[in-house]
C-alpha cells in the first residue's frame, strides 16, 4: 500500500513491462519477442488479418481468441488481457490483503470504499471467501467508529450460507461476538462461544482454551461469574501439557478479569503479572499493551494512580499505531480516573467526555463507565447538579447491563457527593440502592453465608 498525503492508493501488483500497454501492443510485443509473424501466430478461428486489427487497436479480441493466442505465445489469457501474471482471484486477494494490513497499521483512508468494491467484485465472481474477508474488514472499521449493529450485519451477511466452522473461523467468530457484546447483545456472544466450544472440545486443547476464555469474558460481562470461572478452570485442566504460551496468557488474563470483577484484586494482579511475563517472553506487543491496560485498571481499584499511570504509559507505547477505538476508550476512561485521584478535575472531565464520544450510543457499558468518572470529576469541580445527572445515567446503564459492582461503586460515589452537599434524603436513597447492587455483585459464596 502507498500513501500519498492522506489519500489511499491501492497496491499495483505485478506491473506490466510497459505501463499503459494496450492488448494490441502487448500482443505485438510478445509476438515479436518470440520471432513470429502474424501468419505464424494465426490459429483456427483467429486469422492473421484478425491479429493485425487487434494489434492496430481497431478490434477487441474475443475470449476464445485470447485463449488461442495466449496458448501459442505461452502466456496465460489473463496476462495477455491485463498484463499481469496474476489471475483475477490472485489480484483480488493481494488487494484485500493490502487493505487488511493497512487497517491494522492505521492507514484507513479510502479503505471503506475499496473494501465495498471488493465485496461487489467477489460476489459477482462467486468468490464467497474473499467477500467474507472484505466484510469482516469493513466490520472492523465499523466497530472502530462505534457502529456495532452495522458490524454485526456485515459479518452475519458474510457468514450466511456458510457451514459453522469454529476451527477455521475463530477470529471471525471472536469479532462477531465482540460486536454482539458491544452492541448490547451479550447473550448472543455467549450462545456463539458455547456452540464453538462444544464443537472443538477434546480435539484441540489450545483452541478449546481460546474459546473457553472468550466464553468466560462474555459470561462475566453478563454478571454470570460462577459459570465464567467454571469454564476457565475446566479449560486449564485440559491444557496442562500445552506448550503454546498464548493459551496460558489468555487463561491467566481471563482469571485476572474474573477475580477483579469479584473484588479479589490481589488474585487479579497476580494473574495479570503472569500474563505480562509470558507475553514479554513471546514479544507480542499488541496483547502486552492490552495486558498493561488491565493492570492499570487493577491498580486503580487500589487508588494507586501513579502505578496505574505507568501501566497506561506502557500500553500506549506498545500499542502505537495499532491503537483501536476499544483501546482508546479504555485509556481515556482510566486516565480520567488517574486525573481524579491526582485532583485534576478539569483534565478528568475532558478525558471522560472524550471517552463518551468514543463510546457513542452503541456501547452502554463503556458509556456507563465514562459517565461514572465524569460524575467523579464534576463532583470535584463542585458542579453537584451536573454530577447528579452523570451518576444517575451511569448507574442506570451499568445496572441494565448487569454490571452490578461498577454500578454499586458509582452509586457509593454518588451518595457521598450528595451527603457532602447536604442532600441527606436523596443520599440515603442512593446509598440504599448501592447496598442492593453490592449484594448482587457479591460472589455466590458470600450470598450463601448471608
Amino acid at each position: 500500500m502507498k500513501q500519498h498525503g492522506s489519500e489511499w492508493l491501492p497496491m499495483q501488483p505485478d506491473l506490466p513491462p510497459a505501463a499503459g500497454e494496450t492488448i494490441g501492443q502487448r500482443l505485438k510485443r510478445l509476438r515479436l519477442e518470440r520471432g513470429l509473424s502474424q501468419r505464424e501466430l494465426a490459429a483456427p478461428g483467429v486469422s492473421y488479418a484478425y491479429i493485425s486489427r487487434i494489434e492496430a487497436g481497431t478490434r477487441q479480441p474475443s475470449v476464445k481468441a485470447l485463449r488461442r493466442l495466449a496458448a501459442k505465445l505461452d502466456v496465460s489469457a489473463g496476462y495477455l488481457e491485463t498484463g499481469s501474471h496474476l489471475d483475477v482471484s490472485e489480484t483480488r486477494e493481494l488487494r484485500l490483503t493490502d487493505l487488511e494490513l493497512g487497517i491494522r497499521l492505521g492507514e484507513e483512508t479510502g479503505a471503506d470504499a475499496a473494501l465495498r468494491q471488493l465485496v461487489d467484485e467477489a460476489l459477482a465472481d462467486g468468490d464467497r471467501a474473499s467477500a467474507l474477508r472484505a466484510r469482516v474488514a469493513l466490520a472492523q472499521l465499523a466497530q472502530q467508529r462505534g457502529a456495532h449493529r452495522e458490524a454485526v450485519e456485515l459479518i452475519e451477511a458474510g457468514l450466511e450460507g456458510e457451514p459453522f466452522s469454529p476451527v477455521d473461523k475463530v477470529d471471525i467468530y471472536s469479532q462477531l461476538a465482540r460486536a454482539y457484546t458491544e452492541g448490547g447483545e451479550p447473550q448472543r456472544a455467549v450462545d456463539l462461544f458455547e456452540r464453538a466450544l462444544s464443537d472443538v472440545a477434546g480435539t484441540d486443547p489450545a483452541l478449546e482454551a481460546r474459546y473457553a476464555t472468550l466464553l468466560s469474558y462474555a459470561l462475566s460481562d453478563m454478571g454470570e461469574l460462577a459459570r465464567a470461572e467454571k469454564v476457565v478452570r475446566e479449560a486449564l485442566e485440559h491444557v496442562d501439557d500445552t506448550q503454546d504460551p498464548y493459551t496460558r496468557v489468555r487463561l491467566y488474563w481471563s482469571i485476572a478479569r474474573l477475580a477483579l470483577t469479584e473484588g479479589r484484586a490481589a488474585v487479579a494482579l497476580a494473574n495479570v503479572r503472569k500474563a505480562i511475563a509470558l507475553l514479554q517472553a513471546t514479544d507480542d506487543t499488541f496483547h502486552l499493551g492490552r495486558a498493561h491496560i488491565l493492570a492499570a485498571y487493577i491498580m486503580l481499584s487500589h487508588d494507586d494512580a501513579d502505578a496505574a499511570e505507568r501501566h497506561l504509559d506502557h500500553a500506549e507505547s506498545l500499542l502505537g499505531v495499532t491503537l483501536e477505538t476499544r483501546d482508546q476508550l479504555d485509556l481515556a476512561t482510566q486516565r480520567a480516573r488517574v486525573a481524579v485521584l491526582h485532583g485534576d478535575a478539569d483534565k478528568a472531565a475532558e478525558l471522560a467526555r472524550h471517552a463518551l464520544e468514543l463510546a457513542g450510543s452503541d456501547a452502554p457499558v463503556d458509556r456507563g463507565l465514562a459517565l461514572s468518572v465524569l460524575g467523579d470529576a464534576l463532583a470535584v469541580q463542585g458542579d453537584t447538579e451536573a454530577a447528579d445527572g452523570a451518576y444517575s445515567e451511569a448507574v442506570d446503564l451499568l445496572e441494565s447491563q448487569g454490571r452490578w459492582r461498577h454500578a454499586a461503586t458509582a452509586c457509593r460515589a454518588w451518595g457521598r457527593m450528595l451527603r457532602e452537599s447536604e442532600q441527606e434524603d436523596h443520599a440515603l436513597d442512593v446509598l440504599e440502592r448501592a447496598a442492593e447492587l453490592g449484594m448482587r455483585a457479591a460472589p455466590a459464596e458470600a450470598h450463601a453465608e448471608r
